[in-house]
């Protein structure tokens, strides 16, 4: 039986309110754009699932195609791709991607109904 690694990258998104596919791990990244988008992350305290690209060859170029974005890091939230590095720091400049997350886990919801 084959492998089927857009099955595996859906459950993936799907079980983790959210995930980074990066090179590397949250506690050694290994590239500058993983580690700066972990940085970013790690600085809201919520928790997070990695998939190391390094690890497995077949689900690096996958994941490029499931999402049609051609680089590494990539970030799910909720089940939403919202991009790589620089789209993660930059989110996070301007204070959305607080708002992203406590969207995904359930935190002001109130406020943000309202707005």
């Amino acid at each position: 039986m084959s492998r089927n690694v857009f099955a595996e990258i859906e459950k993936e998104i799907r079980e983790n309110k959210v995930i980074i596919y990066m090179k590397g791990n949250p506690q050694f990244p290994m590239c500058g754009f993983s580690a700066a988008a972990v940085e970013c992350l790690k600085q809201y305290g919520y928790p997070f699932a990695h998939v190391d690209v390094l690890e497995d060859p077949e689900k690096r170029e996958a994941i490029k195609q499931f999402s049609n974005w051609p680089t590494i890091p990539q970030i799910y939230i909720d089940g939403q791709f919202i991009g790589g590095c620089d789209i993660i720091r930059e989110l996070h400049a301007t204070g959305e991607l607080r708002s992203l997350l406590d969207r995904a886990f359930g935190k002001g919801a109130e406020v943000q109904e309202k707005g």
